[in-house]
């Protein structure tokens, strides 16, 4: 490689270096208070939950695990890998437990959006405190369990700027499309499936529904759903790149190479974009409590989570819904 080529090659790996910092620095400095002001207004101020606050709680449970790692990442990138290679697999292994919580997490959300919409009175009768212990319980088992392989395969690499911990080492070149490909399955197309359908049906339906608290609520959802869709997808779009250069190798291995080197690059900027979908949560909740009257911020955020959550609203409060061109007045017994 000539000196120009080189020089140019360490001016951009400076500006990507630069570029992961900034999003990381700011990813930590808004999603820790952000999150931990999210928990605690719900465990604070919420006695009584409803399954939809307490998904959004184990979200932003989730989301304030994994940002807590961040300085480590930040000073990793910023200078080079100074810690053991146990300390690299479990905190990898952590991230990939935050990805598919998170996308578990907004599935759950979704259905119980869905459920609300079409079958709110069976939601009602059905969804007691264990219903909802055992839904986050299997979740988080299901997390782990996907998350688990990562610690077999992630390892500490040499690079230009020093140990960086980046580098996964699978067996075999089947065995790496495979784990690829299932954590592009299960951790994004498929849950993703699942969730467009629910909103596609939701959509029909609530064109139908002027109730204000069901329409507020399900705008908060697929908000919630659209920021992580976008923070996630090009991580996944480079993954994709990885199995197609994995599954081109033996036929064509100069785009292989091409396809790898690209998805290698990509992956870097990408990996550090997913880390705003723990962020933007709670902004995403402020805005939604910003129409309610109150002059203090953790009181509009209750009153929006409360919303969520028949159980706090009193006895025999009516909200009036038109479902297809008729109109029917609920009882908060009825309302979820």
């Amino acid at each position: 490689m000539s000196p120009p080529e080189e020089s140019k090659d360490n001016l951009t790996m400076f500006v990507a270096r630069f570029v992961v910092c900034t999003i990381l620095s700011l990813s930590f400095a808004v999603g820790v208070p952000g999150n931990a002001f999210v928990i605690w207004t719900i465990c604070r101020r919420m006695k009584q939950r409803s399954l939809s606050v307490t998904l959004i709680l184990n979200l932003a449970i989730a989301d304030v695990l994994v940002l807590v790692t961040l300085p480590i990442w930040i000073y990793s990138f910023a200078n080079a890998w100074i810690f053991e290679i146990i300390t690299c697999k479990a905190l990898v292994f952590v991230v990939y437990c935050n990805m598919y919580a998170s996308i578990f997490l907004i599935t759950a959300l979704s259905l119980e959006r869905f459920m609300a919409v079409f079958r709110p009175f069976t939601v009602q009768r059905r969804t007691n405190k264990m219903f909802v212990h055992l839904v986050t319980l299997f979740i988080w088992i299901f997390s782990i369990a996907f998350g688990a392989p990562i610690l077999s395969f992630q390892e500490t690499e040499e690079t230009d700027i020093g140990l960086q911990c980046t580098s996964r080492n699978y067996h075999s070149n089947s065995q790496r499309v495979a784990c690829l490909l299932l954590e592009s399955l299960v951790g994004f197309l498929v849950p993703f499936a699942i969730i467009s359908i629910c909103y596609v049906c939701i959509a029909k339906r609530i064109s139908h529904m002027t109730g204000s608290s069901k329409q507020r609520s399900t705008r908060l959802v697929a908000s919630v759903v659209v920021s992580f869709a976008l923070c996630w997808l090009p991580y996944h779009v480079f993954n994709l790149m990885s199995i197609a250069s994995a599954a081109m190798e033996d036929s064509d291995k100069k785009a292989s190479e091409l396809l790898e080197d690209t998805a290698n690059r990509g992956t870097y900027i990408a990996g550090a974009i997913t880390f705003l979908s723990s962020c933007v949560n709670p902004l995403l909740y402020a805005f939604a409590a910003r129409n309610f009257q109150s002059s203090v911020r953790f009181t509009k955020l209750s009153k929006l989570f409360e919303q969520m959550n028949p159980v706090t609203k009193p006895e025999g409060t009516k909200e009036l819904c038109v479902i297809n061109g008729k109109e029917e007045t609920l009882t908060s017994t009825e309302l979820i």
